[in-house]
């Protein structure tokens, strides 16, 4: 019976779904994360009798043919792109974008990484990093001495040394966009790689045409609604149920047959 293939496939279905929305709820705290929603589509189709076919009675055409479907399938996990909410950290190095764009990050192997957790410290040598330590580029290093650092709209990174009232530009951080966010590579570490459906990179200044501003002593906090996704499991869990239902019912049926 073609019914216990097609509710398995309801089932593993399913059960990705699940494993989705876990991964969601597991990263409700991770700064910058951006929710996933899987997609399904429906298998190829069984043509037992092809549409327009010709009736019994002469010059009558039957409207419609008889296709059998074979269950369902993943599609793909899209990712949300949507901001989250802004939390406010005071903290002088922390960095939210409002709007479009990404942080570009040197990974240990020279390629650019791109993040929206914008969680910086400095390093040994006053240079601007993530957490893991990879430097955000362009590379910005802050000197010794340092009694203020600001960080404007634009990406500007102001400083004032010793008791010198006027501050001095060490380097502008840049964003990058793409034509296809969702088409980004997740790598996890918060960090995203390009790739052919994301397209190329284009990169400019904070806060010009197209591009988020910088906001300085806010980080950006997951877009995942924790009652959506409550309600999303329970959605997933009924549905695992009626495929599981199925399939018990198809087996009872198949030794119903002839003795």
């Amino acid at each position: 019976m073609e019914a216990l293939r097609i509710a398995a496939s309801g089932m593993m279905a399913q059960q990705y779904n699940t494993e989705v929305v876990a991964n969601n709820l597991a990263n409700m705290n991770t700064t910058g994360y951006q929710r996933r929603r899987t997609e399904f589509s429906d298998l190829l189709y069984k043509v037992s009798d092809r549409k327009p076919s010709v009736s019994s009675k002469a010059g009558v055409s039957v409207p419609a043919g008889i296709e059998s479907g074979l269950g369902v399938g993943l599609a793909s996990v899209y990712r949300v792109i949507e901001q989250g909410s802004l939390q406010s950290t005071s903290n002088t190095l922390d960095l939210a974008i409002q709007g479009q764009g990404y942080f570009q990050v040197l990974l240990p192997n020279g390629d650019t990484g791109y993040t929206r957790a914008g969680s910086f410290q400095l390093n040994g040598t006053g240079q601007l990093v993530t957490n893991d330590g990879f430097p955000v580029q362009p590379g910005i290093t802050v000197p010794s001495g340092v009694t203020d650092i600001t960080i404007n709209s634009s990406g500007e990174m102001l400083i004032s040394q010793g008791d010198s009232v006027e501050a001095t530009n060490i380097g502008t951080l840049q964003l990058a966009v793409f034509p296809n966010q969702g088409g980004l590579e997740a790598m996890g570490d918060n960090l995203y790689r390009e790739t052919k459906s994301s397209g190329a990179a284009t990169v400019n200044n904070p806060d010009a045409n197209g591009y988020g501003m910088v906001l300085q002593g806010f980080v950006e906090s997951s877009n995942v609604d924790p009652i959506a996704e409550i309600a999303n499991l329970i959605s997933a869990q009924r549905a695992y149920e009626m495929n599981s239902k199925v399939i018990e019912t198809a087996d009872k049926m198949m030794g119903q047959g002839p003795k």
